[in-house]
């Protein structure tokens, strides 16, 4: 071991920032000063108080009020449920047990259909019920349920309150700082993404980095939720940052359009790849101006008597410009905006998302499964450690069921219990054993939560490990007033915390989440039917609604390690996307009774016969894409202006539908993809 790394610059201390610092003592100071509060409140539970604080301890002023208010709420109704069933049920051990697990798995099924808080709440008021009711199974008076439970919800909200009362004397970054920073980046980087995707060439590095800026502008969302909460002006602005999201996303779109256009353009003109380039360059400046923009795409504008792909393509990249422009008009309006400004962009509507019904479904039934199979064995061997292995059987079927990857998750869970049950003896029995009052416990607390969240924030790979240490350290050393010395109660506790983890890790591993590719297949199946939608005369979903819904399903997948159920979910979104965007400019086409608009009606029809939810029908789709060519040439040569430009947007439905064509055909069990 190397002397240097003994150096105060090269420990955690030494390494922080101020900002660091900052963060690690406002979790810090809300965690002891909760767990003093409760304490001196006489909670017969006061260490409850401080895993809420440190639960809310969000890095931005948003996230802490969006997340207490989500656990306020969830605690509130997990409290209530658990007073009705336990109120109801204690004298029926399988009867109270079939409730729990069932409003267990109603919590479980009702939080997969939300976001962000509401879906946090949703979880709270199934750990919480279970928090509160598994442990009074001993109780006999019914005044013991209400004591008990109030006591559960006032640590909660102690926690809470003391973790925003921190928030406000050590203030963080503001989270429209951070908004309106990633929306700048994000803006910027659309315009390296239209430089890659742009160029002749196929790789991987492209799908990449179309998934990688599709995640970020939907997590741009997530901030701007924060944002929303944290102060009134970002309120007033909400319309104006939903559509400035919605305009990145169609800057995507019509990014990943024009490619396809290029893909299939024949013949470009030579001097077409310089100018895109220069234009690239004039957009990226802050002083850019339209006659700009407009003097450079004069340079390659089309002759009356130039190929309809061409002006298609002309066209498509002046819109795309244009685009661009008014977002980088409203980006600054808003960035100038004072707490007063009154800015009205067109209305925009939140960003939409789909539910995974199928998954959603199994993992309520796998709550239900654990939650009853857990309880039976309670039940059968009256263990008196039960109440504590149900909890976290409960807390890690809950929370985990909307996870990624919930084997790793519930395997570094088990993990991070195990380390705290070692550390907890020595603290227990070595430290709090020798100390009669709670101040000499916090001056060793105090720096050692310090620390830890230090150590969070420097060690990126293991930041969930140090953040589940964090959570769950309080309800392993268990401060309590009296404080109580058990080592067979001690043991017995940790034992069955340690069991029902291993209980929902093993529930996991049997009933497995659906695979990568059962999921690729739901999503491509939703995709394909919102676009059949996008057909009808009256689709359900605008056109800024299905693009949301469109780049939702696509980024469900975004941390699969499954490449081929990967590729042809955004394959299947992309395409579909660009469909859309051609039907939407079909349908606002004149409405004239004349043949253009005839042909228009006909382009449309077509689409129906090509594509239904089951998969793609190859037959219709090759007879679709030459009837299109056919109705692209043809119109090249009419005598009307229109004519040649409905040409250029046939073509563009042209491009789209072909990548298709590498489609299998439906009803085969690859067509799924």
């Amino acid at each position: 071991m190397k002397l240097s790394a003994l150096a105060w610059q090269n420990t955690p201390w030494g390494k922080a920032n101020a900002g660091q610092w900052r963060y690690a003592l406002r979790n810090a100071i809300a965690m002891c000063l909760a767990l003093t509060i409760a304490y001196y409140l006489n909670l017969d539970e006061p260490y409850w108080a401080m895993t809420s604080a440190a639960v809310v301890s969000f890095p931005t002023v948003g996230g802490v009020v969006s997340k207490s208010l989500g656990r306020v709420a969830g605690s509130l109704i997990g409290a209530m449920a658990s007073l009705i069933i336990a109120g109801n049920t204690l004298n029926d051990p399988w009867l109270f047990t079939f409730a729990m697990a069932a409003w267990l798995a109603l919590c479980t099924w009702s939080s997969s259909h939300f976001q962000n808080n509401v879906a946090y709440a949703f979880m709270l008021a199934g750990y919480t019920a279970a928090i509160i009711a598994f442990p009074m199974v001993n109780t006999v008076e019914t005044t013991q349920l209400w004591d008990i439970t109030q006591a559960r919800v006032c640590e909660v909200i102690v926690g809470i309150l003391c973790g925003g009362f921190m928030m406000m004397v050590l203030p963080s970054t503001s989270d429209g700082t951070t908004l309106l920073s990633a929306l700048r980046n994000m803006h910027a980087r659309l315009l390296e993404h239209a430089s890659m995707l742009w160029k002749p060439e196929t790789t991987d590095a492209i799908r990449m980095a179309h998934e990688g800026v599709i995640g970020q502008i939907l997590t741009m969302n997530l901030l701007r939720i924060q944002a929303f909460w944290s102060h009134y002006r970002f309120r007033r602005q909400n319309n104006l940052l939903n559509y400035l999201i919605h305009q990145q996303l169609r800057l995507t779109s019509v990014i990943s359009g024009l490619r396809r256009m290029l893909m299939n353009w024949p013949d470009p003109p030579e001097n077409l790849w310089p100018v895109l380039e220069a234009l690239i360059k004039e957009l990226a400046r802050e002083d850019t101006h339209k006659y700009h923009i407009a003097r450079l795409l004069q340079q390659i504008a089309p002759g009356v008597d130039d190929d309809y792909r061409y002006q298609a393509f002309w066209h498509r990249l002046r819109y795309f410009c244009w685009l661009y422009l008014n977002s980088s008009r409203w980006l600054r309006e808003l960035e100038n905006a004072t707490p007063v400004s009154e800015l009205e962009p067109p209305k925009t509507p939140p960003l939409a998302r789909h539910t995974d019904n199928t998954e959603a479904l199994w993992s309520a039934v796998r709550t239900f499964c654990v939650i009853t199979v857990t309880g039976a064995w309670c039940i059968s061997t009256q263990w008196d450690g039960g109440s504590g292995a149900l909890s976290l059987a409960a807390i890690s079927c809950v929370l985990y069921s909307s996870v990624a990857s919930p084997l790793n998750s519930l395997t570094l869970l088990m993990r991070t219990l195990l380390w705290l049950s070692l550390f907890s003896f020595l603290v227990k029995f070595g430290l709090m054993v020798q100390i009669t009052d709670l101040w000499q416990f916090l001056i060793f607390l105090l720096p050692l939560l310090a620390t830890m969240q230090l150590l969070k924030l420097q060690q990126p790979k293991l930041a969930g490990l140090w953040g589940q240490l964090i959570v769950f350290m309080g309800s392993f050393i268990a401060v309590t007033n009296p404080p109580v010395y058990d080592f067979a109660d001690f043991l017995n506790d940790n034992l069955a915390k340690v069991i029902g983890v291993g209980l929902s890790w093993v529930a996991f591993s049997i009933l497995r989440p659906g695979s990568d590719t059962r999921k690729s297949r739901r999503h491509i199946r939703a995709l394909r039917r919102g676009f059949v939608d996008q057909l009808s005369r009256k689709p359900v979903h605008t056109e800024n609604q299905f693009e949301s819904l469109a780049y939702h399903h696509i980024s469900q997948l975004s941390n699969s390690k499954d490449e081929t159920a990967r590729r042809w979910l955004l394959r299947w979104g992309v395409v579909l996307l660009n469909c859309s965007h051609v039907v939407w400019q079909l349908r606002s086409w004149e409405t004239r009774s004349d043949p253009l608009s005839q042909v228009r009606d006909v382009c449309i029809h077509t689409l129906r016969d090509v594509m239904s939810e089951r998969g793609v029908q190859q037959r219709s789709l090759a007879a679709t894409l030459q009837e299109l060519q056919k109705m692209s040439d043809t119109l090249a040569h009419h005598h009307n202006a229109d004519a040649r430009e409905l040409a250029g947007i046939i073509w563009r439905l042209y491009c789209s539908l072909s990548q298709l064509e590498q489609a299998p055909p439906a009803g085969t069990l690859a067509g799924s993809h």
